[in-house]
């Protein structure tokens, strides 16, 4: 698919990854549908991109609704006469231990992390079958393949996604849909607005579980698998790793990784109970990043190897 022209829609677009998103895809050209919860916060994104030189409209959206994103397609259709690509990147997350979440916030996760992808998947899909054409992409989570303590009814959403994105996908090949692909992204933790969101009793703030990505290296992994098409993509040397040893040796890996996360995703900055952002704007100004460096912290790994890669070849060199 070329990105010059084209219409995307992009749920969770106000902040974190889908502003990041948007604003790549209209630097490229593309007309992009902008939803979310908050009004304000869409249209500031949507001046941004039409600064960026992409056209843009903004669509106020709860995504758990049903009618609220069906709305949003009949205003992407009518706005700009077809849908592209889709793009279900919208989520909200607790951390708190699992016996001590309430349901109704479990059921909320749920109706937006899982729901909201269904609404968005069956809206796009029936599109896109009358163009013959077109790309879904529905952001997923290594915690989706690797779950961590603290983070139940989020990966619980994200290995929902994938295994839907999975029967859908073969649905389509058997019915012979070529022209449409269904394909997931896989982030690790990313440098977003997320963790200060989530609903939170664990009396402690939520942080990202390290390694830490900028949210624009997802936006850029969405943008090549609009151009071509993949199954599922796992973003980062880390999570590609982690996601290859956990299919090996699972027990292990899960283990690893519960520990691991039980030390660094919770830090010792103490917090009052909350429900975040689940029911409703949280006051978090909106942004692209989170204040947690993964522009940085990813420049100080590549460093790193850059470094170990030519120490390896010095040795080399010097062993011959």
């Amino acid at each position: 698919m070329r990105t010059r022209g084209s219409v995307v829609v992009i749920t969770g677009a106000s902040d974190g990854v889908g502003r990041a998103t948007a604003l790549r895809l209209a630097q490229d050209g593309a007309a992009v549908v902008l939803a979310a919860r908050r009004s304000e916060a869409l249209e500031e994104v949507a001046t941004e991109c039409r600064r960026r030189g992409g056209r843009a409209l903004a669509v106020p959206t709860d995504v758990a609704r049903e009618q609220a994103v069906a709305a949003l397609a009949n205003r992407a259709v009518a706005e700009f006469g077809r849908i592209d690509a889709w793009i279900n990147n919208a989520a909200v997350g607790i951390a708190a231990p699992f016996a001590a979440t309430p349901l109704t916030d479990i059921r909320r996760v749920v109706d937006v992390d899982v729901m909201g992808v269904v609404h968005g998947m069956q809206e796009a899909l029936t599109q896109m079958r009358r163009q013959g054409a077109g790309v879904v992409v529905n952001v997923s989570s290594v915690l989706g393949e690797i779950p961590a303590p603290y983070a139940g009814p989020y990966s619980m959403s994200k290995a929902a996604i994938r295994a839907l994105a999975v029967s859908v996908r073969e649905e389509l090949r058997l019915d012979g849909a070529k022209g449409i692909h269904v394909c997931t992204v896989l982030p690790p933790s990313i440098d977003t607005p997320f963790f200060g969101h989530v609903a939170n009793y664990t009396g402690r703030a939520a942080r990202p579980i390290p390694p830490t990505y900028p949210p624009e290296q997802v936006a850029e992994a969405i943008r090549s698998v609009l151009r071509r098409p993949r199954r599922e993509v796992v973003i980062g040397c880390v999570g590609r790793t982690l996601v290859l040893k956990h299919r090996l040796f699972p027990a292990v890996v899960e283990h690893v990784m519960g520990s691991y996360a039980g030390r660094t995703y919770l830090s010792r900055r103490r917090v009052d109970p909350t429900t975040g952002n689940l029911y409703g704007d949280d006051g978090t100004p909106p942004a692209v990043t989170g204040g947690h460096h993964g522009r940085r912290k990813t420049a100080v790994r590549k460093f790193g190897v850059f470094v170990a890669a030519g120490a390896a070849v010095a040795a080399v060199a010097g062993r011959r």
